[in-house]
């Protein structure tokens, strides 16, 4: 059985969740040294330093992350892969995500590869887990205004 390129990356986008979700530093073998990177509230960093800073502010309050990584939904356009999935977990002071009333722990990313290394990736989530933002839900949620 041959292995695809777009099956290497694919592999490595699931391999790049499971480190995720472990908090392991490793994850930065799979992005080029200049690999850019898009958060809502970080905003866009550029290279491995900046990866670095983005992981250390996500986990500054977060005991737990977790991704849906068997139920990961890939979408390939060229060099992109386009990934739709579930996340949960926990705050440091024990809150919990998604609460099914707002969030539902649905996010998008986009990578972009240069060969088999990632060299952008773009994170689309709300990244008010826990729904904690309560003036921008009582404008926004449906059932807030029912």
């Amino acid at each position: 059985m041959t292995t695809t390129l777009t099956d290497q990356r694919i592999a490595i986008i699931r391999r790049a969740f499971e480190l995720i979700d472990a908090g392991d530093p490793a994850l930065l073998d799979f992005y080029t040294d200049d690999v850019e990177l898009f958060f809502p509230k970080f905003g866009v960093g550029q290279g491995k330093q900046d990866m670095a800073e983005f992981a250390r502010r996500l986990w500054a309050d977060l005991s737990t992350l977790e991704h849906d990584i068997d139920g990961l939904d890939f979408m390939v356009a060229g060099d992109r892969i386009i990934v739709e999935g579930r996340e949960w977990g926990t705050t440091d002071d024990g809150r919990h995500w998604p609460d099914q009333r707002v969030s539902t722990g649905r996010f998008c990313n986009v990578f972009t590869f240069r060969g088999t290394l990632i060299s952008a990736v773009h994170i689309y989530v709300d990244p008010d887990f826990t729904s904690s933002h309560e003036q921008k839900v009582q404008q926004l949620h449906r059932a807030a205004t029912n």
